[in-house]
């Protein structure tokens, strides 16, 4: 699909304030002033994240009731249920919340649905069977909670208080529960919307821990230290795609420290699965390595074996699960590649369907746990909202994804007549409906999705954030670069744009991908600098000039040597 190249163009006197504060060169200020950072306190907060530089998570409505309510039941000996979901995000908050209380002598279990069986969320069935046969005293939910009405009621009348915990769209009123700890609520003025649950469910730690120091609890017990859960909280984080910015900065920064230190044991074998080789990880590491790895124990089993690993302290232990659960990867990879090359020709053969500015499609027992993967997928290729949905019967459940310019919360929000439920985020949602009303919601969310829209909706535009020619690219830069990490949404990593670029030599590595050394026409030095391109498309991997080049700018770690090395994003052939 064309994109858009849209130039961002920071005023020349605030790049040269950026380089007199901070010392920079003016590439390095460019980047920082295209995303604000101009202010000599901005540029210290944000290159040296500090879990200091947090909220107060007080703030946070109704997490003082939330947490007398958890430290009553850590007094009183009550029996604890934390809730969570199936996806990283839901994984992570349930192993942060369940290692702090049980580290805090808490009668504390876990329970997290089966994608499949039993779908999203806390539901009616679950307190009966989940809880009230346990004897449970008191559920926290942890990134869910937020639609569960009925559940919250049911549990009341058994006796059970709810905590809920969540960070997805949120309806008023709020269920009924003893506290709704969601960033999104209406009355909820903290300036924390931007957290994943993992996020949120680690502020409901750090105010636990503050008031049970101040009642005196950890006299008799062993107090946590907060930062040795920030792991967590960084993998959950960069896999739900929120903004890495503010607090989810910090975090995911203190998170990947401990990552690249001393990571725990079943991270450790997750890594070594993954066959990352390489001195220190990133976020993208987390976000196309980690994470769909242990997504896939929720998508193709059941997510309590990613608890399990993440939990475990015993190396060996923790490598055997790391390998089933990179088995179930394996596995995703396959259905899901099926499935999306299955509906690509779907398209090809029915091209009228990209008339349209949302993607509807529906079929017969798809695999439910890799329609958010596809979805994904075909909004990025095609530019437009998907949504996917496999028919059961009466039934059709599915998955949603969105793009940039479309609140998919809102868009769905508009169709809920034809909606049994649903609930996410502006990118993602999941959603349930009656087989029968499948077109009637077609119907409805193109319209809803269509009053959100210019007349460019279907071109994706790339944001430059400066020129770079061959002879600017130093290791000075890629280190300045290198300190605007981690990098993710609303901190995206720099792309740049050179133009003149001739292919000195391809060698084709793993499956459609090149290495390339490249040099600039007109170089003054000329120098030749390696890139690498992947999933380069076919018809241009025997061309030798580019008019333009889009790339971002890396340092290569390989056996004990690092290089700079372009990372090829697109190119215009001449």
């Amino acid at each position: 699909m064309e994109k858009r190249l849209n130039w961002r163009q920071p005023d020349d006197k605030l790049i040269r304030h950026i380089q007199r504060k901070f010392g920079c060169l003016p590439v390095t200020a460019a980047v920082l002033a295209n995303r604000g950072i101009t202010e000599a306190r901005q540029i210290h907060s944000f290159l040296n994240p500090s879990l200091k530089l947090i909220h107060n998570g007080f703030s946070m409505t109704d997490m003082e009731r939330g947490v007398e309510r958890i430290a009553r039941a850590l007094l009183n000996k009550e029996k604890i249920l934390i809730f969570g979901d199936y996806d990283v995000d839901g994984i992570t908050s349930t192993t942060l919340l369940h290692e702090f209380l049980k580290t805090s002598a808490a009668e504390v279990s876990y329970y997290i649905p089966h994608r499949l069986g039993e779908g999203y969320g806390l539901r009616t069935f679950h307190i009966e069977e989940a809880a009230r046969k346990k004897g449970i005293d008191l559920i926290i939910t942890v990134d869910c909670g937020s639609g569960s009405h009925d559940a919250v009621v049911e549990a009341l009348q058994q006796g059970i208080d709810v905590i809920i915990t969540d960070h997805h769209a949120i309806a008023d009123p709020p269920p009924p529960a003893t506290a709704v700890i969601n960033p999104h609520r209406s009355d909820c003025m903290a300036g924390t919307q931007c957290l994943a649950g993992v996020g949120v469910a680690f502020f409901l730690m750090v105010c636990l821990r503050k008031h049970l120091r101040e009642i005196n609890y950890w006299s008799d017990h062993e107090e946590p230290n907060l930062k040795a859960y920030c792991d967590l909280v960084a993998l959950g984080t960069v896999a739900d795609i929120v903004p890495l910015i503010n607090e989810n900065r910090v975090l995911t920064q203190a998170g990947l420290e401990i990552i690249n230190s001393a990571p725990r044991p079943g991270i450790r074998a997750l890594i070594e699965v993954s066959g990352i080789n390489k001195p220190f990880l990133s976020a993208e590491d987390i976000a196309f390595r980690l994470a769909p790895r242990i997504n896939a124990a929720g998508r193709m089993d059941h997510a309590h074996l990613a608890v399990e690993l993440l939990e475990s302290a015993d190396p060996d232990q923790a490598r055997v699960i790391a390998q089933s659960i990179n088995k179930l990867n394996t596995e995703r990879q396959t259905t899901e590649a099926r499935l999306f090359q299955r509906i690509c020709m779907h398209l090809e053969e029915q091209p009228e369907i990209l008339s349209r500015k949302t993607l509807v499609l529906a079929g017969k027992d798809w695999h439910e746990g890799v329609l958010g993967i596809v979805a994904s997928r075909l909004a990025q290729r095609f530019w437009r909202p998907a949504v996917l949905l496999s028919i059961k019967g009466a039934l059709a459940s599915g998955s949603a994804r969105s793009i940039s310019c479309i609140d998919l919360y809102q868009a769905l929000s508009a169709c809920s007549d034809f909606l049994e439920n649903f609930g996410g985020h502006p990118m993602a949602a999941g959603l349930r409906l009656r087989s029968e009303q499948i077109d009637a919601f077609r119907e409805a969310f193109e319209t809803s999705a269509s009053q959100m829209t210019g007349p460019d909706v279907l071109e994706p535009v790339v944001d430059i954030d400066a020129p770079l020619e061959m002879d600017m690219i130093s290791e000075q830069l890629t280190n300045e670069l290198e300190w605007l990490q981690p990098f993710g949404p609303d901190n995206e990593e720099p792309l740049f744009c050179a133009r003149n670029i001739e292919i000195v030599r391809a060698i084709p590595v793993g499956k459609g991908h090149q290495k390339l050394l490249l040099k600039q026409r007109h170089s003054k030095t000329g120098r030749t600098i390696e890139g690498i391109w992947f999933n380069i498309p076919e018809a241009c991997r025997s061309g030798k000039n580019l008019t333009e080049l889009i790339f971002k700018l890396r340092w290569n770690y390989w056996n004990g040597d690092k290089r700079i090395q372009l990372i090829i994003e697109d190119g215009t052939w001449a």
